[in-house]
């Protein structure tokens, strides 16, 4: 299989980065690209260059661009109809409901929203809510504890818990009764618990964060915290449910099911935004009719792509695959000599002090390679499951080559 560096954009292409930052807000600091379409592994910038996508739009496309099986399904619900309000009944909905409550093994009922960091809002207001009406916290003293290396969205809730100045700078006031702990430390955990404490959320693999991997044995101490002193467990796992990780859902790896799941990312199949709160039927059942509402969430359309996605999941072993290639592709980084962290199809590395990784995903798109940085100037490699081993290698060569290791 033969790879070419692509060439230098053109001035079509400096055109639309040049109209983008005249009329769109400046809010993301993008690679001077213009990326046009995309096929199973594969993105094609505006001139036809052809680069590896090693980022899957930060795991939401999952099973390839342009899947076939979930295109298919996308415009036969289109020609049928794609939002009717919630006002109205749909089957489309009851039907997808169904079957990821099924999935999840969560014995309890589901929320479905659109974008992740919404989902993320819904679960902090169900977290309250159950502490009041079952738990007997007083009013408007809830605690939900998180970690100091979070990323739960850009929401003005999930924005009040994160730890980073950055995000949060020019938009206080903040929510309210977040409290932060250390990834990966039972003893802070504990010590954080109060009377008013209603719920641990957390990623279970800390990605945005910078790939960070929990000890062994600390989920299943989180859960006996949470459980001697009535606390929700919530779990993020927007960005790697579904087999990015080898597994289903990471929490699988500890042998844990959490009291609220939080998803997000592949569950709309790269197609449409699809985001979900799944939690057991003790908790969800303090939301009644007005306490919550989307005009968009639950849609026909969106639910139908997600219908697809858990069928294509069940039909396909994505996990295993995404297993077997992480499991190639963390031997190959490792051979460099760098720090990678990694399970599945997840992972970053690390760079030290003498790299800056924004810098170097510049540097790998001239070579073919498309994929961002995250904190703790770590370089992630989440591609699409359908990435090839000789993909894989070209891209540890090209990262070899930039990082200029003989």
């Amino acid at each position: 299989m033969e790879f070419r560096r692509p060439k230098p954009i053109s001035d079509r292409q400096k055109d639309v980065i040049a109209k983008t930052a005249q009329y769109s807000a400046h809010h993301y600091d993008s690679l001077p690209v213009v990326m046009h379409a995309g096929k199973g592994s594969k993105l094609y910038d505006l001139d036809g260059n052809e680069y590896i996508d090693m980022l899957a739009g930060y795991s939401v496309v999952n099973f390839g661009h342009g899947n076939s099986r979930l295109n298919e399904v996308m415009l036969r619900q289109m020609g049928k109809g794609t939002i009717f309000s919630n006002v109205a009944y749909n089957r489309t909905y009851a039907e997808f409901c169904e079957e990821l409550v099924s999935f999840t093994c969560i014995a309890g009922r589901a929320l479905i929203m659109n974008s992740g960091a919404e989902a993320v809002e819904k679960a902090i207001k169900l977290a309250r809510k159950w502490g009041y009406v079952r738990k007997g916290v007083e009013r408007d003293r809830a605690e939900i504890i998180v970690t100091n290396s979070n990323f739960h969205g850009r929401t003005m809730g999930v924005l009040s818990a994160s730890p980073v100045a950055k995000y949060r700078m020019g938009f206080g006031p903040f929510l309210p009764g977040f409290v932060q702990v250390p990834f990966g430390s039972t003893e802070h955990l504990k010590e954080a618990i109060t009377l008013n404490t209603v719920a641990f959320l957390v990623e279970p693999v800390q990605g945005e964060g910078g790939f960070m991997f929990p000890p062994a044995g600390y989920f299943q101490e989180v859960v006996k915290l949470c459980q001697a002193n009535d606390v929700l467990l919530i779990l993020d796992e927007i960005p790697t449910a579904f087999g990015r990780t080898g597994y289903n859902f990471p929490h699988e790896a500890d042998g844990i099911v959490p009291d609220v799941l939080i998803l997000g990312k592949a569950l709309g199949g790269g197609l449409v935004p699809v985001s979900a709160v799944v939690a057991k039927e003790e908790v969800i059942s303090v939301l009644g009719p007005g306490h919550d509402g989307s005009t968009f969430g639950g849609n026909p359309l969106a639910c139908a792509v997600g219908s697809a996605v858990l069928d294509l999941i069940q039909d396909n072993n994505w996990a295993e695959e995404a297993s077997e290639k992480g499991e190639y592709f963390l031997k190959k980084l490792e051979e460099l000599g760098m720090t990678v962290r990694g399970r599945g199809l997840f992972i970053g590395v690390e760079l030290t002090s003498a790299y800056d990784a924004h810098r170097v995903c510049v540097e790998l798109l001239a070579e073919g390679i498309f994929t961002i940085n995250a904190r703790r100037n770590v370089v992630r490699f989440t591609p699409p499951f359908v990435v090839s081993l000789e993909e894989i290698d070209y891209t540890v060569e090209a990262f070899r080559r930039v990082l200029r290791i003989t």
